[in-house]
């Protein structure tokens, strides 16, 4: 198991399409209120530089399998 934290970016998806609000790791990702409607790269690609995203309770479910 890597002790590295895992990087993402988070974004909103708009009607201009998404929009990056930033990048932080994982953890941080996942303490964002629920009610705010984010999206996050894929932890498995570089954060800021892919187009492969998912919804929180996905990269919930992927850190959970490490």
């Amino acid at each position: 198991m890597s002790s590295k934290k895992q990087l993402v970016e988070v974004a909103v998806d708009t009607e201009e399409g998404r929009v990056p609000l930033g990048i932080m790791n994982a953890k941080q990702a996942l303490e964002l209120p629920d009610d705010l409607d984010v999206e996050v790269s894929h932890p498995d690609h570089d954060p800021g530089s892919t187009d492969v995203f998912i919804q929180k309770d996905e990269l919930r479910r992927h850190l959970d399998e490490r």
